[in-house]
């Protein structure tokens, strides 16, 4: 990333309020040398919260918005008021180019509606595609996408979304050729929607592109951790991520129940304690924060709401690292590459 490259972040759009936002982000000041910040939020609020950091003080300026969107605001009300609120500012600066890219936590569907208009897609890329890392048993986390975007799509949606979601594996994940496979009700080449055979059909024979296509894969490999990145519409994709979301929340719920029962239970916590902790590590959130909306002219990354600032730290995190690997360049040209050996 160079010095000179500054990430635009809503300061006010987080559920746990400024004083975490700022936190976050000064944690990220420290672990990214060079990194420079435009906090966009209540100015007057925001100078008080960096005598708190001042280290990041010297990283940072401040833009105010007057205005905050909030979590009950539909996206079309968004819209309106893009030019007042925090998360429309931050997104504006991106369009300028006054920042190369915007970190929010705020309401996801006006985050996707602004950015949208505002940034506008990628040439060759039809929808945008929400995208996140998810852990695994393997030795790296899985890029997952479409998480929501789109409910409904065509095959050619499904290999936009395999050729942005291998790109962006190469980036977070640094790997040279990331395993894509395909969200399906089996692994057999006839399982699945005319639409999902195609696309796989079309990836398999794309054999110049920088992915290793693996076919097929059911939700219950998800976490195994054989492929890197899993392609879907939206409406699986939310319904998987709340799935597995809430099965890692019922994992840790039914252990602390199991450990509380009774005194013998509590004595077999403490023994093992250290692997309960590593279990706890793995499958915290705000460890994989940081999605992100592929395929706009422009990198928005949405931290989830509710993150500490461990998490609006590794959302940041995820956002210099597009920046320094230059992912909407990346993306460009492996569907420009893939169009071409097509046609």
């Amino acid at each position: 990333m160079t010095s000179s490259a500054r990430i635009a972040v809503d300061a006010m759009g987080g559920d746990e309020g400024l004083a975490v936002m700022l936190a976050g982000v000064a944690r990220a000041r420290h672990r990214f040398d060079g990194m420079r910040f435009v906090l966009v939020g209540d100015e007057a609020a925001i100078r008080d919260g960096l005598k708190n950091h001042p280290n990041l003080t010297a990283a940072s300026e401040i833009v105010h918005a007057p205005d905050v969107i909030t979590a009950d605001d539909k996206p079309s009300q968004a819209i309106r008021r893009a030019k007042t609120t925090s998360m429309g500012i931050a997104i504006d600066l991106v369009k300028r180019g006054e920042a190369a890219a915007a970190v929010s936590s705020g309401n996801t569907g006006a985050l996707m509606a602004m950015s949208k208009l505002a940034l506008r897609m990628l040439p060759g890329i039809d929808r945008p595609a929400l995208a996140a890392r998810m852990p695994t048993l393997g030795a790296n986390d899985v890029v997952m996408l479409d998480l929501g975007a789109n409910t409904e799509v065509d095959s050619r949606n499904l290999i936009q979304f395999a050729v942005m979601g291998a790109a962006y594996a190469r980036t977070v994940l640094d790997l040279p050729s990331p395993r894509v496979a395909l969200l399906n009700i089996g692994t057999e080449e006839m399982k699945g929607t005319d639409s999902i055979r195609e696309a796989s059909a079309k990836l398999r024979a794309a054999k110049h592109l920088p992915l290793t296509f693996t076919g097929f894969i059911e939700g219950n490999a998800m976490s195994r951790g054989d492929v890197d990145v899993i392609v879907c519409d939206g409406f699986a994709g939310n319904i998987a991520l709340k799935t597995v979301e809430g099965t890692a929340r019922f994992v840790a719920d039914l252990l602390k129940r199991a450990f509380s029962s009774s005194i013998r239970s509590k004595i077999g916590f403490l023994i093992s304690r250290p692997a309960t902790e590593l279990l706890k590590h793995h499958l915290d959130p705000n460890i994989h924060n940081g999605a992100v909306f592929l395929g706009l002219n422009g990198i928005v990354v949405k931290s989830h709401g509710s993150a500490s600032e461990i998490g609006v730290e590794t959302a940041i995190g995820v956002a210099a690292k597009m920046v320094r690997d230059d992912l909407t360049r990346r993306i460009s040209e492996d569907l420009g590459n893939f169009e071409a050996q097509a046609a």
